[in-house]
C-alpha cells in the first residue's frame, strides 16, 4: 500500500512571488496593470518563466504567445494533465486574478517534488495570452485560439485602439509562427483544472474555503452605435433635439431592465463602455457608442434578454429620432464542467477534510474554452467581499495555501 503524499505548501514564498509579480505594473501599487504585449507584460512573462525554469519545467510558447511549462511524466503514451490561468491585468486591477492559478501551479509542482512525487502523466502549465479583453476588446484570446473558436481571418482583423494588429504586436514581442498551428486537437489533455479566486462573495459569506465549478456562464458582447444630430448647446431648443447621449442613456437603462426581467437568476448585463462625440460641454452629443456585456448559464434566457435589448433600441430610436445600430461582437456558449472531474476534486477535498461546495462561475475564464478541448473544471478560493478587478482584490495566504494544496492533490491523483 502506498503511503499518502505529505504535501506542504510554502505560502510565504508563494505570497512573495505574487507580490513581486504585482510590482511589475504600468501603474503604482497597490493597483496592477499589465496589458498584452506591453513592455511590462513582457517583464511579467519573463519573471514567471524564470520561476518555471527554476522548478524544472520545460518551457515553450506558441505563435499567439501562450506559454507552456511542462513537468515530464514517465509514460509518454498517456495524455497530459493541464492547469494554469493568466497574468495579464486590466487597468487598475488587483494582484490575484489569474495569478493565483499560474503561480499556484508552480508552487503545487514544487510541493509535489518536495514530497517525492513522480508523475506518470505529464503535467503542463498554460499561461494564456490575453484572458482580459483590454487590448482588443475580446477576452480569452489565447484559449479561444487553442479551442479553435477564432478563425485566422477573425484574428487577422483584430486591431487595438491605436490601430495595431495582433501580428504587429506579437512580432514586436518576439513571438512569430503560423497562427493556424495554435489550435489544439480535441482531447489534447486528459483533463484541465484551473485554480482561481472566486471574484464573488459566496464562499466568504458561507465561510467555505473551496468552490468546485460545475458551470461557467457564457458571455456575449453587443455593440450599439447611436447617431443623433449635433448642434450648439445654447442655440438648439429642447423640443427639436436628437441627443445621442440621452438615447444611449435610455438604452443603458433598458439593458439593466432586460436582465432583471429575464426570468433567470444568473442573467447579468453591463454597459461597460459608453463614449460620446464630440465630448464638448457646449455641444449636443451627435453620436454615442455602447459596449454591452451579457452573460448567463442559460442560453435561452440570454437570447431573450438580447432580443429585449434590441427591441428597446428600436423603440428608443423611434421616440428620439436617432439611428441605433446594434451588432453582436461575440456570443459564446456556457461551459459544463466534466462530472467525473468535479467528483474527483470533491473527493480530494473530503480526503483532506476541507469543506467545499459545488457552484457556478458567473465570471468567465480560459476554462470556458478549454472545456471545448478536454474535460475541465475550476477550483475557487474565497476573495475579500468578492472584490475583483480593483486594487483591493484580496485572498489571504492561508486561503491561497488551501487552494494550492487541493490543486496539488488533484494533479497528483490525475497524474499518478
Amino acid at each position: 500500500m502506498t503511503a499518502p503524499l505529505s504535501i506542504e505548501i510554502n505560502e510565504q514564498a508563494l505570497q512573495a512571488e505574487i507580490d513581486h509579480l504585482a510590482s511589475i505594473s504600468e501603474c503604482p501599487g497597490p493597483a496592477v496593470t499589465r496589458i498584452l504585449f506591453s513592455e511590462v507584460d513582457q517583464q511579467g512573462r519573463d519573471y514567471v518563466k524564470g520561476l518555471c525554469a527554476a522548478a524544472g519545467l520545460e518551457l515553450r510558447h506558441d505563435p499567439v504567445g501562450n506559454i507552456f511549462g511542462r513537468w515530464q511524466g514517465s509514460d509518454d503514451s498517456l495524455k497530459p494533465i493541464g492547469s494554469g490561468s493568466h497574468i495579464d491585468a486590466i487597468p487598475n486591477a488587483g494582484r490575484y486574478d489569474g495569478v493565483v492559478g499560474v503561480l499556484g501551479f508552480i508552487e503545487a509542482v514544487r510541493a509535489l517534488q518536495r514530497a517525492g512525487f513522480q508523475p506518470r502523466r505529464t503535467m503542463e502549465l498554460i499561461i494564456f495570452t490575453a484572458e482580459e479583453p483590454t487590448r482588443f476588446g475580446l477576452g480569452c484570446l489565447g484559449s479561444r485560439m487553442l479551442a479553435g473558436s477564432l478563425s485566422s481571418a477573425q484574428v487577422g482583423a483584430l486591431r487595438d485602439k491605436e490601430g495595431k494588429s495582433l501580428d504587429e504586436l506579437r512580432l514586436g514581442a518576439g513571438i512569430d509562427g503560423d497562427l493556424g498551428t495554435v489550435r489544439l486537437l480535441p482531447g489534447a489533455y486528459e483533463a484541465f483544472v484551473e485554480l482561481h479566486i472566486e471574484q464573488g462573495p459566496l464562499l466568504e459569506m458561507e465561510d467555505l474555503p473551496i468552490g468546485i465549478v460545475e458551470k461557467i456562464a457564457g458571455p456575449s458582447t453587443l455593440h450599439a452605435v447611436i447617431t443623433g444630430t449635433g448642434g450648439h448647446a445654447g442655440a438648439v431648443l429642447m423640443p427639436v433635439r436628437h441627443d445621442a447621449l440621452l438615447a444611449a442613456a435610455e438604452l443603458a437603462l433598458a439593458v439593466e431592465k432586460a436582465a432583471l426581467e429575464s426570468g433567470s437568476p444568473d442573467t447579468v448585463a453591463t454597459t461597460g463602455v459608453f463614449t460620446i462625440e464630440p465630448g464638448a460641454v457646449n455641444s449636443i452629443p451627435c453620436s454615442a457608442t455602447l459596449e454591452i456585456d451579457l452573460r448567463d448559464t442559460n442560453l435561452a434566457a440570454r437570447g431573450r434578454t438580447q432580443e429585449h435589448i434590441e427591441m428597446a433600441a428600436g423603440q428608443i430610436a423611434h421616440k428620439r429620432g436617432v439611428q441605433i445600430k446594434t451588432s453582436l461582437f461575440n456570443a459564446d456558449p456556457p461551459a459544463i464542467a466534466d462530472a467525473k472531474l468535479v467528483e474527483t476534486v470533491e473527493q480530494v477535498c473530503q480526503d483532506l477534510a476541507i469543506p467545499s461546495k459545488r457552484m457556478i462561475s458567473r465570471a468567465y475564464h480560459d476554462s470556458l474554452f478549454m472545456a471545448q478541448v478536454c474535460p475541465t473544471t475550476m477550483i475557487f478560493i474565497p476573495c475579500l467581499r468578492g472584490y475583483s478587478h480593483r486594487p483591493d482584490e484580496y485572498s489571504s495566504p492561508e486561503q491561497i495555501k488551501t487552494g494550492v494544496k487541493v490543486l496539488a492533490s488533484v494533479l497528483a491523483k490525475l497524474a499518478g
